[in-house]
Order: structure tokens, then sequence, then C-alpha cells
């Protein structure tokens, strides 16, 4: 008998506002495992965002509890990534000394630090790339370039906020692809913020759909598809019915923010 592995993530009924403000999050209660793939979906300002921030350290909470790998968010800050909507590349360095960023900033000796940014670099497919500026790059490479950079410290926790949000959908396509290609290397847990269903279906193991005034959890559909997923499970009708399922769950969320 095996004890279960301790969770990545555990949210204890947490409340959120700022200073005297309203509730932004209501009695969030979430257990993340390890090796678990979470989307998080909902309309606009439920506080899909600030659930992430939350678990990364850069904002804390009102009441009740939060452990990150079994410790405080802001202890377990170095073995968690965060990859943003925006590519936040520095224009001045080219595509590897982005890469090695984390790297120097922690100290590492500069030969290491460029054999490290190099593997990772390879590893999203941007060999080519290693010494373009990130002007040279397209919104995909630049997104790439991100999520090396995030990989280089070995995360056991990513925290992804619709990082594919801004580019076209078969970029995106490809992109989530080679998401979870690194994902089947890397092992890490997982927490994914998108507005796009089909998305969050074809990433995760589980999708918990938001609500609105004050944020909170209203479902959560498991995704039951095995993993490693191709792209060819985006046509199958199982699929698409996961995708209907969820669809129908966010218009009952914007139903009751406008009742």
């Amino acid at each position: 008998f095996m004890e279960p592995a301790a969770p990545i993530v555990k949210f204890t009924s947490l409340k959120k506002r700022y200073g005297t403000g309203p509730l932004i999050l209501d009695d969030i209660n979430l257990t993340v495992a390890p090796g678990d793939l979470v989307s998080l979906i909902g309309p606009s300002g439920c506080g899909k965002s600030t659930v992430l921030k939350l678990i990364s350290g850069l904002s804390p909470g009102s009441e009740g509890g939060l452990e990150v790998l079994g410790t405080t968010p802001k202890q377990a800050r170095d073995r968690q990534a965060f990859i943003f909507q925006d590519a936040t590349l520095l224009p001045w360095l080219t595509a590897q000394r982005n890469v090695e960023l984390p790297l120097r900033l922690r100290g590492m000796a500069a030969g290491e630090r460029a054999t490290k940014a190099q593997e990772m670099l390879s590893l999203v497919g941007l060999d080519a790339a290693r010494d373009y500026y990130p002007r040279q790059l397209s919104g995909g490479m630049k997104m790439r370039v991100s999520i090396a950079r995030a990989l280089t410290l070995s995360p056991q926790l990513l925290l992804l906020d619709e990082p594919f949000g801004a580019l076209d959908e078969m970029t995106r396509n490809r992109l989530n692809e080679e998401l979870l290609a690194l994902r089947e290397r890397s092992r890490f847990t997982a927490l994914f913020v998108t507005h796009s269903v089909s998305e969050a279906v074809f990433l995760s193991n589980r999708v918990l759909v938001m609500a609105a005034n004050p944020g909170r959890f209203h479902a959560e559909v498991k995704v039951d598809f095995p993993y490693p997923r191709v792209p060819a499970l985006r046509g199958r009708p199982d699929f698409q019915a996961k995708v209907n399922e969820i669809s129908q769950l966010l218009h009952q969320v914007e139903e009751i923010v406008s009742a």
C-alpha cells in the first residue's frame, strides 16, 4: 500500500481581498497532485491569474491556508517557474542570454550556464536562433524562449498565465503539443490559465471552471484521455464532447454573472 504523494499545491478555504475591498476569491479549496496539469478557465475578472499569483508568492492570501511544495509559497519560489502571456524577454539580450538569466542570477558559472541554456533551447527547437535578439523572433519563438528560460531551473511546478493567448491557432496548437512533449521529459506539475476550452481539454487532466464576483470554483471536469496526447485527438468526437461539456458550464457561469 503506497502512501499518497504529498500534494504540490493545497488551498484550504482561502479568501483573497485587496485591503478592505470586495472579495476577489472566496472559499478556494484545491489540491493539486504531483504530475497534474490543471487548467483554470472562466469569465474575465474571476480571479484565474490571482490564483497563480497566490501560488507563486507574488500576492498573499487574506484568510485560509495555502501550501506549495509542502511549505509557504514564498519558500517554494525557487522550485517553481512562472510563464506570462507576454514572453518578458530582455530586448538587449540574445535568446541564449535570456535563457541563461535565471542561472546567472543564481550565480552559476558561465560555462555551465551556457551549456544548460543551449540544452534548453534545443529542447524547444531553437538551436538555430540562439544568437537572435527578441526583435528577430516571431511570437511563437519568443514564447519558446520564455519556456526554455523557465525550464532551466528544473521547476517542480510550472505556472502558465495564458502563455499562448496572443498567438494564431496553428502556432498555439503546435506549442500545446510541444509543452506536453516537454512535460513527458521533465515531469513537472502545472497550472495553466486559458480562455480557450479546446486548449484546456487538450492539455489537462483536470479543468476547473471558475465563476466571478467573487471568484470561486464552479465545477471540475476530469479529462481522461491518456498521455501522450496526439494532434489527431482534437478531431475526435469524444474530444468535442468534452469541449461542449465545459462550454456549457461556462455558459452557466456567465448567466450567473449577468443575472
